[in-house]
């Protein structure tokens, strides 16, 4: 059964949670997935869950405590952590979308405070990219350079920041939201491309099958043609064999 679709999983985590997530990678912290459980069992730790987290060690935190979940409650599900961390788009979908599943299935339909199970706190969205791991330096000065960037925060410099500083980080930030949201999309499209990829050697290895017993297939040609079909009309594509197939050198 085909799962929920990205905008489908969304709204339903914001209503249940009253969150503002606008991506699915937001999820790979961890907080929003433990506060769905949350909603199932009513007593999981919030006030330990960081769901405004932003660094790799606070993600980890969140699924140790989501692993002791799983064990305690008995879910006999993997939890594939070191993927759901890097925060990429396929990974925490199929994760988001398997957890919805569970909780339609398990959840008692009672009115959860999901605010109040957070101790009033608002739910700050997480990183929309991978954590950044947290890095010193050695040597005098007694600061750390990377820290204060991995903290977002500028340096103290013994004057306040003026307007055109507040406007640069401002235009900073939108850059970093532009190239997590390309990021996103790149991989959704490579995701897809395998995806037809696999479906065209499905198609031809079967197509070839039937041809060696003498028997052919229309849909399976439909398919075939719908997959080569360019703007144009049907083509094959330059740098096919003869079986069909595009050459292993060539790009599809």
């Amino acid at each position: 059964m085909a799962g929920a679709s990205r905008t489908e999983l969304l709204q339903w985590l914001n209503e249940l949670l009253a969150l503002n997530y606008t991506k699915v990678e937001q999820c790979g912290s961890g907080g929003a997935y433990l506060q769905v459980l949350d909603s199932i069992y009513g007593d999981i730790p919030m006030a330990r869950v960081k769901m405004g987290a932003k660094q790799e060690y606070e993600y980890v935190a969140n699924y140790k405590i989501m692993q002791n979940v799983f064990k305690a409650k008995k879910i006999d599900k993997p939890i594939p952590v070191e993927k759901l961390i890097k925060c990429k788009m396929q990974d925490n979908l199929e994760f988001l979308q398997w957890l919805k599943r569970f909780w339609e299935a398990n959840y008692a339909g009672d009115a959860y405070d999901a605010v109040g199970r957070r101790k009033g706190g608002v739910g700050d969205a997480p990183a929309t990219l991978a954590p950044a791991r947290a890095t010193t330096t050695s040597g005098g000065g007694g600061g750390s350079v990377a820290a204060a960037r991995l903290g977002g925060r500028t340096p103290v410099s013994g004057h306040r920041p003026d307007g055109n500083s507040a406007a640069l980080q401002a235009l900073t930030g939108q850059v970093q939201e532009l190239s997590a949201n390309v990021e996103g999309l790149e991989k959704e499209r490579d995701f897809y491309f395998e995806k037809l990829r696999d479906i065209e050697i499905l198609v031809q290895q079967q197509l070839e099958v039937l041809e060696g017993e003498g028997k052919d297939d229309h849909t399976l040609r439909e398919i075939q043609k719908i997959l080569y079909s360019t703007e144009e009309g049907f083509e094959v594509p330059e740098g096919e064999g003869q079986d069909g197939l595009v050459d292993e050198e060539e790009t599809f």
